[in-house]
């Protein structure tokens, strides 16, 4: 089978969405498949372009059996929302041009577009249309929302109106998975018929990211001389909500057996690092490096997940799979009943969004109550085994993409 993938987000990028992309491209191409992805030049979450990839035009490579065809596309270096729609436009506009050569060039049998980018989807629908090919929808989040939660765009007016509008009409197509249960059912909300809505969650890395059982190696290198650590690790933006962290910290300063790290990086780093002013249980570091992944996530005691209430259901955190493989518990802000607050229960705490001080409190229970915390991490290794295997989410995966194509074909037939 042949199948084009557009996703702005792609390797070597190592948070956000891209890895996830990534490893359905190279999954997809080890089962045989024919499979070239689209895609644009890495810059996240550093909304700078990586320094290999400036400059020149199109850039093909052949990646685990994959073509991969990076495009030029605008990065802002401060992301706001009309920049940031500028960046997805140019990425759609680079990604179309893209699109077009390679459709010319092999007609594929299957068009999956991934959102974000929810404007680039105008291309894969065009080159599905072009090539008699299944168009499949696979949202991350759903973004347009996602804007009016954190503040990009004002959810009133006509531009409100025109981005609803584009929606529901990008999100109709022959399948549209999304990440959860609840985002499923949010899907089918907007109008999209039950039987094309299909679950495809993102992964954990189970057999990369396993519970140490020895120090991990960062606490010499980062000269942690505190017992405890509550760690953040992932982008650092408007949607986490994050500001929670460093208040939690300030609230917790008389805690010398306790440290908090975050590590990211993002549009909003620079203002955390100078609300933190003052403070000598926060540091600050870069992303690390993926093959040192499970070290990193082995330093902390208890991992933070803030989520802002307004963006709960649009988009279920990609690091929370990593975070129940390392088997640590966690300290989550969520609403009874979303979809982060069920996948976290058992594994450790929730607590209201925003809620500086049930936060810092759910902090110091899992530091202080040995007996909660170990059942806790337990039952987060045992949950990422049992929801989020790579191995079986994939091939459930594999297995719809064939049969939906196989579907084309006996219509034709």
């Amino acid at each position: 089978m042949k199948i084009l993938i557009i996703g702005i987000n792609y390797a070597p990028e190592m948070v956000g969405i891209g890895p996830y992309t990534t490893g359905m491209a190279q999954f997809l191409a080890s089962a045989g498949h024919s499979v070239t992805a689209i895609c644009a030049k890495p810059y996240y979450p550093q909304w700078k372009v990586d320094a290999a990839y400036i400059g020149g035009g199109r850039r093909v490579t052949d990646e685990y059996g994959v073509r991969v065809v990076r495009v030029p596309t605008y990065v802002p270096a401060d992301p706001s929302g009309g920049r940031r729609l500028m960046h997805h436009l140019s990425f759609a506009a680079s990604a179309e041009l893209a699109m077009i050569a390679e459709t010319r060039r092999s007609k594929p049998d299957l068009v999956i577009g991934i959102a974000p980018s929810l404007i680039s989807t105008i291309a894969a629908r065009f080159a599905a249309r072009r090539s008699g090919a299944k168009l499949w929808l696979h949202i991350q989040d759903f973004e347009v929302e996602a804007a009016f939660a954190t503040g990009l765009l004002q959810d009133k007016g006509l531009p409100a109106i025109a981005a609803r509008k584009f929606e529901n009409w990008a999100i109709d197509a022959d399948r549209v998975s999304t990440i959860s249960p609840q985002m499923c059912a949010k899907l089918i909300d907007k109008g999209i018929e039950a039987e094309k809505v299909f679950e495809f969650r993102n992964w954990a890395n189970i057999d990369e990211i396993v519970p140490l059982s020895r120090e991990s190696i960062y606490r010499a290198e980062w000269q942690i001389d505190r017992p405890y650590v509550a760690l953040y690790s992932g982008n650092i933006a408007n949607k986490q909500g994050i500001d929670i962290i460093v208040e939690a910290s300030r609230s917790l300063s008389h805690r010398k057996d306790l440290s908090f790290v975050v590590c990211g990086n993002g549009p909003n780093k620079e203002d955390l690092i100078k609300k933190s002013s003052g403070l000598d249980n926060i540091r600050f570091y870069d992303l690390q490096e993926r093959d040192r992944l499970s070290d990193l996530l082995g330093v902390a005691t208890v991992h933070l997940l803030p989520q802002i209430a307004d963006a709960a259901d649009l988009v279920l955190p990609s690091k929370l799979t990593n975070m129940l493989a390392s088997g640590r518990p966690i300290v989550a802000t969520a609403l009874p009943g979303t979809g982060l607050a069920n996948e976290v229960e058992g594994c450790g705490l929730i607590t209201p969004p925003g809620d500086v001080g049930a936060f810092a409190k759910a902090i110091e229970r899992l530091i202080d109550d040995k007996d909660f915390r170990q059942s806790a991490s337990l039952t987060a290794r045992k949950r990422a085994i049992e929801r989020w295997s790579r191995t079986n989410i994939l091939n459930c995966f594999e297995k719809a993409v064939c049969d939906l194509v196989c579907e084309n074909a006996d219509n034709v037939l």
